[in-house]
């Protein structure tokens, strides 16, 4: 899955792909960007 990775500014491939729930119980997804290991955050399935 592709998400917007803050550091590199560029939309990346994420690596170790969590389902998580964000507090609101909204679904989302949180990886690790596949260049330079910055935590990630998708919103939405």
């Amino acid at each position: 899955m592709e998400g917007y990775c803050v550091k590199c500014k560029q939309k990346r491939v994420m690596n170790d792909e969590k389902k998580i729930t964000m507090k609101n119980g909204k679904p989302a997804t949180q990886g690790i960007c596949s260049t330079c290991g910055t935590k990630m955050f998708r919103i939405g399935k």
